[in-house]
């Protein structure tokens, strides 16, 4: 997750992400389309032996949504896609699938510490 606002981010920042969800988006487009993995991995693709499936908590949002174009209602209870960015004013978040208008918190969240 990225603040942004007066200072923050970087425009280095903001382009290492730009650029790292750019070529996932484009690698899921040729995977639609067919291509084998190793027409998109490059030479050097690293190995990982004995591997697991994992779990890893990411930033999200949860909270009462009203007006969530697939999530309906009024005062809906969700949780979010991952929290990519958050003003620094706390008014607007950006998830991997769509931008919040942000209310009232619950409760402090521990952002600023």
């Amino acid at each position: 997750m990225l603040l942004f606002g007066r200072a923050t981010p970087t425009d280095e920042m903001l382009t290492f992400q730009a650029d790292r969800l750019v070529a996932l988006a484009a690698d899921l487009e040729r995977v639609r389309r067919g291509a084998p993995p190793e027409a998109m991995a490059d030479e050097e693709a690293p190995i990982l032996d004995r591997w697991i499936l994992a779990q890893r908590i990411v930033p999200s949002l949860a909270g009462l949504s009203t007006g969530h174009p697939k999530l309906g209602g009024a005062n809906r209870l969700i949780g979010t896609s991952d929290l990519w960015l958050l003003s620094e004013d706390r008014t607007w978040a950006r998830t991997l699938s769509r931008w919040y208008r942000l209310g009232r918190p619950a409760e402090q969240s521990g952002l600023d510490s």
